[in-house]
Parts: structure tokens; C-alpha cells; sequence
């Protein structure tokens, strides 16, 4: 007796790989476009997120928020026009230091910090250990995070239209290193009103 032969379904020749990703492609951009009210809140985040990193630094709320361990607050209030400034005073200011040439993600990035010194305070360096006007604020670190050495900032008198700047964090980037340094008063955004 003979075996039933089955029937053979024509045989379908492969998708070329391109062709696949083509179709993979599209079928996501339909999933995208019937879920839009999911994706339209990432791109938002994503496009700020590019345009503060890499167009314009500068806060353009006057809420700033902060996620960095240099300081003890969260959120603060920012004041573009500071006035004179005081020692004890917060300060947001843009980042111009020495070490933009080796994180040109720095370059004009908003830092929350302390005014130490004001101009004509001395700045003195003993071993690692920075003060201003004889008083210690703070010790600079051997390595940064990715361990590449920090020089401590040299010793000087602070100049007419320059401040040192400092975090409460043992761990802050301040004017205790040289790659920072003394912060120009055109540097500053404004003073910061800690909330929380």
C-alpha cells in the first residue's frame, strides 16, 4: 500500500536580510505612531538633554536642580541678577576651566557652588591642604574619578573680577584644583537660593 503523500507548500524564498530590517523598521515606526503619547515625552527629554549638553548650557528656568553630591541641596531658586557677591553666598556659574580640553562636555556647563574667596584673599596650598587667608577649606584630591592625576590649584591673591568657588563634598570639582580654578565674575548666571 502506498503512503499518503502530503501536500507541499510552495516554498517562499527567504527575505533578503535588508529587506527584513526594512520590515522591522516599518513595523516599528507603526507601533510608534499608534503608541505616540509614549515615545513624545523621551524624544522631549532626549532633545533638551542634546540642546543643554551640546547647544546651550545656560538654565532658562529659574528652578535648578541639582544631582550631584558637591552640595548639600537638591533645589534652589536662581537669581540671574546677583549683585555683588559675598563670601557664604551660592553661585551657579558656567564652567570655563582648564579641564574643558580634556570633558568638552564641560565647556559651559552650569556648577552650583560656594564662594570662599573673594579678590584680594590669599589662596595658600600646603601639601594638598587649600586655604584661604590662612583658614582651610578643603583638600584636593590625588586623581579624578577616572584617574588621571589633579593638581592642586597654585598658590595666589584672588584678582579683582575672579572668585573661588567651592562644594561641601570632598569629592566636588572646585577652584581647590588648577584643571578648574578661579571663576570670572562673566563666568557667573547667578546666585542660587537653596530650597531643598
Amino acid at each position: 500500500m502506498k503512503e499518503p503523500i502530503s501536500p507541499v507548500a510552495p516554498q517562499v524564498p527567504p527575505r533578503s536580510l535588508g529587506r527584513r530590517a526594512l520590515d522591522d523598521f516599518a513595523d516599528f515606526l507603526r507601533h510608534m505612531h499608534r503608541r505616540w503619547y509614549l515615545y513624545l515625552p523621551v524624544f522631549a527629554i532626549w532633545g533638551l538633554a542634546y540642546v543643554r549638553l551640546f547647544v546651550d548650557a545656560t538654565p532658562r528656568l529659574p528652578v535648578l536642580f541639582n544631582w550631584t553630591p558637591s552640595l548639600p541641596y537638591r533645589i534652589a531658586l536662581l537669581v540671574q541678577d546677583p549683585g555683588e557677591l559675598h563670601r557664604g553666598d551660592y553661585v551657579v556659574f558656567a564652567f570655563d576651566g582648564r579641564a574643558q580640553a580634556d570633558y568638552p562636555g564641560l565647556r559651559g556647563q552650569p556648577f552650583f557652588k560656594i564662594v570662599r574667596g573673594l579678590p584680594g584673599d590669599a589662596v595658600t596650598v600646603q601639601g594638598r591642604v587649600v586655604a584661604i587667608n590662612g583658614v582651610p577649606v578643603g583638600v584636593a584630591k590625588t586623581h579624578a574619578h577616572d584617574r588621571r592625576p589633579l593638581a592642586p590649584i597654585a598658590p595666589t591673591i584672588i584678582p579683582p573680577g575672579y572668585f573661588y568657588v567651592q562644594g561641601t563634598s570632598s569629592d566636588s570639582f572646585d577652584s581647590r584644583y588648577a584643571a578648574s580654578g578661579l571663576v570670572r565674575t562673566d563666568q557667573v548666571i547667578g546666585r542660587a537660593v537653596p530650597l531643598y
